[in-house]
C-alpha cells in the first residue's frame, strides 16, 4: 500500500483484512477523503429507539429471554449471526483515527426485524461522542473521593448524556486493578484495591443503568498497556480470584449489562477466546445474564474459539463473526445452539433495557448542561488529596495575598487526560489552573505566569511573593492508551514514575528563592515525591480534574473548600518497593502482592500509605466497638467508632475499615480493605458511624476443594483515616 493507492482506492471495498494491515499514514489520507464526501451524515441508526421493544412491559430478565426465545426460535442462521455482529462498516470506520467513536458503533441491528442494535459509546472520562460532552475528572481522581453515591450521579449524568447522542450502551466502566503505576491506562480506572474497585465501578453502573446499559472491561488481568495484545499472563487460582475477580463480581452482582473482554491472554489463552473466564466463571458461575462483546479490532483472533468460549458480539467491525461465523456454523465447526445461545442473551438484555430510562426521550441540551458542570465541579473539589501540608502552607489567605506566581506548562494546559481512543473526551471548555486562580483573586492581587523556560527572569518577583505555585506533573503524551498500528508515539506504559527532570529542577531552584511553595501535580498514574517533596511546603494531587478542574483547584488553595481526597493507590519512597514491570514483556506472573499488600509484607516505609489525606482540620477516632464479637460464617460484621472534628474549619474525612488475620493458617495479606466511609464535621462536632460487611468477603480461595472456605478463628478490624498501621485503632472478633 503506497500514498497513491489511498488517494484511488475505492474506500467502499476497504475490508476489515485491509484495514488492520493498513499503515496509520494512508488511513488518515482515506479517512479525510471519507469525511470531505458527506458520506458519513448519510449513515444513521435506523431503527428508531428500541425499534419491536418500545411497547413491551417491564421485564425481568427471565421474561426477556422467554420472550427473546421466542424470537429466536424463527430466525435464520444468517440473522442470528447478525445479532452477534457490528452493523459499523470498514468505510463507517476508518475517520476513527481522526475522531474515535463520533456517533454511536451500532451492532446487531436487523431492519426486517424491527430489533434494535447496541449502540456503544465510550468513555470513562465522559460521553467521547459529538464536540460538547461533560467532561469529569478521570476515574482514578474519582476514587480518590471514596464518594460511591458521587460516582453514582456521575454515572447517571453520563447516561443521559449518552443517550442524549443517540447511545444505548457506556463502555466506560473500567474496573481493572492497579497492578503497578506505571500502567498507561491507570487514569481509566479506580486503583489498587479490589474493595474499592467494586464500589465505584458498581455505583458507576448503578447510574449509567437508569439510562442505558452499562459494560465492565477489561475481563481479566488488563493492567499493562503497551504489551496488552500479545502478553500471556500466568497466575495461580487464589490470586485470581482474591486480587484479580472480585471487583468484577461486585460488578456482576450489581446486574451489569454487559462485560467486555482484554486482549490479553491468561494462561496461554487470549481473554476473548478463554472459556475459562468468559463461560465458567462469567456465566456458569456467576450466573451473568446479560452479553460479552470484544475489545475492538483485535479483541479475539480465532472465530470459533471465541463462539465456543462464550463470546457474544464482536466489535466494532464484523472481522472474525458475520459471514466467517456463519461459514463455521454451514461447516459444522460451530453448533447452530452455540449462535442461538449468544442470540438469546442478546436480545434478551435489549429487551430488558428497553423499558429503561425515559419515556419521554432525551434533550441535546442536556449534554454539558448546568447541572452536570456543576456535578464535574464537585468531583474535582471531592477528589484532590492533599498530601503534604507543612506550617499550614495552606490555605492562602485572600485578603493578605498582593503576589502570587504561577509557574508551569501545566498550568496554563488544558490537561484532562488521555486525548487518544476512549478516554478522548471533548468538552465545550476546560478551566485551567491558571483561568481559576486568577477568576478567584481581585484585581489588587497580582497573578504573575511562568514556565521552567522563564523562571530566571522571573527571580526577583518570585522572592517578593507572598506565594508560589507549581503545576507539574503529566499528560497525554506521558501515560495513556497505546495504539501501535496508529504509530502515535506517544502515551502507552511509564518507563519511569519519576516526575520529568525539567519539573525537579524547577521545584529545586524555586526553592532556593521561596520558602511557601505549592506543588500542584497533575496526572492519571502515581507519581514518586520523595525526595523533592521535602522542598516544599504542600503537595496537592489534582490527577486530571476534568473540565472544571481550575475552579477546584482554586476554590482548594484558597480555603474555599476544605480538600478531603483520599489516595487511591500507594505512593512508594521508590520503585523497588513495588513489583516488577516490564512494558514489553511477553511473559508475566501476577503473585498475591501489590500496592499497600506488598508494603505490609515487606514492612516497606513508603512515601504515603493508601488511603491517606490531609485536611486543613483534624480528625479523631476513638471508642471502636462491635455489635458482636462472635459471628457465624454467614453473618454480617458491624462496626462503630466516634469522629470528632477537632479542629477549626468544617471539613469531611473517609473513614476506612480493614479485616486482619493474626491466627490464620494459611497465606493471606496483612490486612484487606472491607468498608469505608465519608463523614462531614463541623468544628467540634462528632458522629458515631458504623460500617458493616459479609463475614464471607473474608474466605480465601482453597485450590485444593476449589471453593471459598472462612477460617473459624479470630480476626482483627482496623478502622482510622487510612492503612497505615499508626493511623488505625484496633478490635477483634471471632468466627464461629
Amino acid at each position: 500500500m503506497d500514498e497513491r493507492w489511498a488517494h484511488e482506492v475505492d474506500w467502499t471495498t476497504i475490508s476489515f483484512d485491509d484495514l488492520i494491515k493498513m499503515p496509520i499514514q494512508l488511513r488518515i489520507i482515506i479517512a479525510r477523503r471519507i469525511v470531505a464526501s458527506g458520506f458519513l451524515k448519510k449513515s444513521t441508526v435506523s431503527v428508531k429507539e428500541w425499534g419491536r421493544f418500545d411497547s413491551l412491559p417491564k421485564m425481568t430478565y427471565e421474561e426477556a429471554r422467554h420472550e427473546a426465545r421466542q424470537i429466536v426460535s424463527t430466525m435464520t442462521i444468517e440473522e442470528l449471526v447478525g445479532q452477534m455482529s457490528p452493523n459499523t462498516t470498514v468505510t463507517e470506520y476508518i475517520p476513527a483515527c481522526l475522531k474515535y467513536n463520533d456517533t454511536p458503533y451500532v451492532a446487531g441491528e436487523n431492519l426486517a426485524w424491527n430489533i434494535p442494535g447496541i449502540r456503544f459509546t465510550d468513555g470513562p472520562t465522559g460521553i467521547v461522542m459529538g464536540s460538547a460532552s461533560t467532561c469529569f475528572p478521570v476515574s482514578m481522581s474519582r476514587a480518590a473521593t471514596w464518594d460511591p453515591e458521587l460516582e453514582e450521579r456521575i454515572g447517571e449524568a453520563m447516561g443521559i448524556e449518552a443517550r442524549a447522542q443517540g447511545a444505548n450502551l457506556f463502555g466506560g466502566v473500567c474496573v481493572n486493578l492497579l497492578r503497578h503505576p506505571a500502567w498507561g491506562r491507570a487514569q481509566e480506572t479506580y486503583g489498587e484495591d479490589p474493595m474499592l474497585l467494586g464500589a465505584m465501578g458498581s455505583a458507576l453502573i448503578r447510574g449509567v443503568q437508569r439510562h442505558a446499559m452499562a459494560c465492565v472491561k477489561h475481563y481479566a488481568l488488563n493492567t499493562m498497556e503497551n504489551g496488552r495484545y500479545t502478553v500471556n499472563v500466568s497466575v495461580d487460582e487464589r490470586t485470581l480470584r482474591e486480587v484479580y475477580l472480585p471487583h468484577f463480581k461486585t460488578c456482576v452482582d450489581t446486574k451489569v449489562a454487559a462485560v467486555m473482554s482484554a486482549y490479553n491472554k491468561v494462561r496461554g489463552s487470549y481473554c476473548g477466546e478463554n472459556k475459562y473466564l468468559l463461560s465458567d466463571i462469567l456465566k456458569d458461575e456467576w450466573k451473568f445474564n446479560g452479553i460479552v462483546i470484544s475489545d475492538f479490532i483485535f479483541g479475539f483472533r480465532d472465530t470459533v474459539k471465541a463462539a465456543f468460549a462464550g463470546m457474544d458480539i464482536e466489535m466494532p467491525l464484523a472481522g472474525r463473526y458475520g459471514q466467517r461465523l456463519i461459514d463455521a456454523v454451514n461447516q459444522g465447526k460451530v453448533p447452530k445452539s452455540v449462535i442461538e445461545n449468544a442470540a438469546t442473551r442478546i436480545i434478551a438484555t435489549k429487551i430488558h433495557f428497553s423499558t429503561v430510562g425515559r419515556t419521554s426521550g432525551y434533550d441535546i441540551a442536556e449534554v454539558a448542561s448546568p447541572a452536570h458542570e456543576q456535578l464535574a465541579l464537585e468531583a474535582a473539589l471531592k477528589s484532590a488529596v492533599l498530601i503534604r501540608n507543612e506550617q499550614k502552607t495552606l490555605p492562602l489567605n485572600k485578603k493578605e495575598l498582593k503576589k502570587l506566581i504561577v509557574l508551569g506548562e501545566l498550568a496554563n494546559r488544558a490537561n484532562i487526560g488521555d486525548m487518544k481512543g476512549s478516554s478522548h473526551v471533548y468538552p465545550p471548555y476546560v478551566i485551567t489552573p491558571l483561568q481559576g486562580i486568577k477568576r478567584s483573586l481581585s484585581p489588587s492581587t497580582e497573578v504573575i505566569y511562568g514556565t521552567s523556560e522563564t523562571v530566571t527572569a522571573l527571580e526577583d518577583e518570585i522572592r517578593e511573593a507572598d506565594a508560589v505555585v507549581v503545576v507539574v506533573g503529566l499528560n497525554s503524551d506521558n501515560e495513556g492508551e497505546y495504539i501501535p498500528h496508529w504509530d502515535s508515539g506517544c502515551g502507552g506504559d511509564r518507563s519511569s514514575l519519576e516526575l520529568k527532570n525539567e519539573d525537579i529542577q524547577l521545584i529545586k531552584h524555586i526553592s532556593t528563592l521561596h520558602s511557601r511553595i505549592i506543588v500542584v501535580l497533575q496526572g492519571g498514574g502515581t507519581l514518586l515525591t520523595y525526595p523533592w517533596e521535602e522542598l516544599v511546603g504542600a503537595v496537592l494531587i489534582t490527577g486530571y480534574p476534568g473540565m472544571e478542574g481550575g475552579t477546584a483547584l482554586a476554590s482548594i488553595l484558597l480555603g474555599n473548600y476544605n480538600p478531603s481526597g483520599k489516595l487511591p493507590y500507594t505512593i512508594p519512597k521508590s520503585p523497588d518497593q513495588l513489583p516488577p514491570f516490564d512494558k514489553d514483556a511477553k511473559e508475566v506472573v501476577y503473585d498475591y502482592f501489590h500496592g499497600y499488600f506488598l508494603a505490609d509484607k515487606n514492612s516497606d516505609v513508603v512515601s504515603h500509605p493508601f488511603g491517606f489525606g490531609l485536611s486543613y482540620t483534624t480528625f479523631t477516632c476513638s471508642q471502636l466497638s462491635l455489635a458482636s464479637n462472635k459471628i457465624t460464617s454467614d453473618g454480617v460484621l458491624t462496626a462503630s467508632i466516634t469522629v470528632k472534628n477537632i479542629g477549626a474549619v468544617s471539613g469531611e474525612t473517609v473513614i476506612q475499615l480493614y479485616s486482619g488475620y493474626p491466627n490464620t493458617k494459611v497465606m493471606r495479606h496483612s490486612k484487606d480493605l472491607r468498608a469505608f466511609k465519608r463523614v462531614s464535621l463541623q468544628p467540634g462536632e462528632s458522629k458515631r458511624i458504623s460500617m458493616s460487611f459479609a463475614i464471607k468477603d473474608v474466605a480465601w480461595w482453597n485450590e485444593a476443594t476449589h471453593d471459598w472456605e472462612v477460617e473459624k478463628t479470630e480476626y482483627c478490624i482496623y478502622v482510622g483515616q487510612s492503612s497505615a498501621w499508626e493511623d488505625l485503632t484496633n478490635i477483634t472478633f471471632e468466627v464461629i
